[in-house]
């Protein structure tokens, strides 16, 4: 192969994996940014924002219900005689009598009529504040969708973070694991030890190996959740932050409360839906009063399509009238109409009531959970300052050949599940601590 050729493959080669997905270096995202993407890139998002564009059309198109109405038809009748009657005459005067044509045959007519309501019992009003409060319905919906939204993006962001604190203690326990094994077998060519301690330093050392294989895998299906809440490939390389910490919370059970009264949206689409429901109700009540209308009609008539008159009739005529159309009795329907729409209210009314007890203790669920990790996280510091001092004076004692293996091992071990506690405990906190934010109705 020439040197030309050698070059041009190593340059295909390069071009390969500097564009291949899993060569790809991530820039590591902050929670800020992972959320913008979220939120920008989410079809619940996009769900709800089409429900706001529909809501915002019915809205319109109740508001046409104030406008006058115009509409406009054609015509053609064919008679199969022209129309007449019977003359009986006048003898007297010398007039005989006949039939009289007064039409004919062919007719054309074309009319255009204006429609303008005057008054509807209040119908036409109160269905449009009907649909004016379901496009406040639909804009509220939207920020609780992207609370959703934020509290996954979190809760999957917090779990990375976690899984990674898991690899990084299981594979501090590989290392330790894999020097106590390297003293071990020292100790055994030497015949300081029997060769059962040496082989179950070699059982664990292989244990803590396949426990950092499967923490690796937390770490990509992890990564790969993210990922999919992100709406990116599940393949695409993802570098996250650290910023597991624990800041107290500030605000009481009680103020939490307070902070959901004032921003859930959930209870503010509860409201909305009550007011909607007593204006469903006016809308029906509505049918119990006549309706007014203006009324105007201009239309053109002629025997050809050029609507020019006939010598019976003139080509053009308008009039202008009020109309009162009432449907005084229809077997009781705008009574159950009325019934349902009232129904409807109390409903609305309950599911409030029921909604707020739920929000209340979702509140208090999480505000517990979230005082449960503190906790943890003190406690989780404090037995890892043990667990440490107990593994060195363990290790200290098996080098010195006063400890068997086994003490050295249990005391490692002591010492990964309490790294572990910690690690758990501080993302516990800070997914808790998500969970009342949504269940607050805020972001921060």
């Amino acid at each position: 192969m020439t040197t030309k050729c050698q070059g041009l493959r190593i340059v295909i080669v390069a071009v390969f994996l500097l564009f291949s997905p899993s060569a790809v270096s991530a820039q590591a995202l902050t929670l800020e940014e992972s959320i913008a993407i979220a939120l920008k890139n989410s079809y619940v998002l996009d769900i709800a924002k089409e429900g706001v564009k529909g809501a915002q059309a019915q809205r319109k198109e109740a508001l046409t219900g104030f406008l006058p109405k115009f509409s406009t038809t054609y015509s053609y009748t064919r008679l199969n005689e022209e129309p007449n009657f019977y003359f009986p005459g006048f003898p007297l005067a010398g007039i005989p009598a006949g039939r009289m044509v007064t039409g004919t045959i062919d007719n054309y007519n074309w009319g255009i009529e204006a429609r303008q309501p005057l008054f509807a019992g209040g119908g036409i009003l109160a269905n449009y504040q009907a649909f004016k409060i379901a496009e406040d319905t639909a804009l509220v919906e939207q920020t609780a969708k992207s609370l959703d939204v934020i509290q996954d993006v979190k809760i999957a962001y917090f779990n990375v973070l976690r899984t990674q604190r898991l690899t990084q203690t299981a594979r501090q326990q590989v290392e330790m694991l894999a020097a106590h094994c390297d003293v071990a077998e020292n100790f055994y060519r030497v015949g300081l030890i029997p060769k059962n301690d040496m082989l179950q330093a070699e059982v664990e050392l292989a244990n803590g190996r396949q426990t950092l294989v499967k923490a690796k895998n937390g770490v990509e299906s992890t990564k790969a959740r993210l990922n999919t809440i992100l709406k990116r490939d599940v393949r695409t390389a993802v570098e996250v932050v650290d910023m597991l910490d624990c800041q107290p919370l500030r605000q009481s059970f009680e103020e939490c409360l307070e902070i959901a009264r004032q921003h859930r949206p959930e209870l503010k689409m509860s409201a909305l839906k009550i007011e909607q429901a007593g204006k469903m109700v006016r809308a029906a009540q509505s049918e119990y009063f006549p309706a007014v209308s203006l009324v105007g009609n201009y239309g053109r008539f002629g025997d050809s399509t050029s609507l020019s008159g006939t010598q019976y009739k003139d080509r053009e005529s308008w009039q202008v009238m009020a109309v009162a159309n009432w449907n005084f009795w229809e077997w009781g329907k705008t009574k159950y109409r009325v019934d349902a729409g009232k129904a409807g209210e109390n409903q609305a009314q309950d599911q409030s009531r029921e909604l707020s007890d739920q929000i209340s203790l979702e509140i208090k669920n999480a505000f517990l959970a979230l005082q449960e990790a503190e906790s943890q996280i003190a406690v989780s510091k404090k037995v890892i300052e043990q667990a440490e001092e107990n593994f060195r004076i363990a290790e200290a004692r098996y080098k010195e050949r006063v400890a068997r293996s086994t003490e050295v091992l249990d005391a490692q071990t002591l010492l990964t599940k309490a790294k572990a506690e910690y690690a758990n405990a501080l993302a516990d906190y800070n997914i808790a601590y998500a969970r009342l934010q949504r269940a607050m109705g805020v972001t921060h």
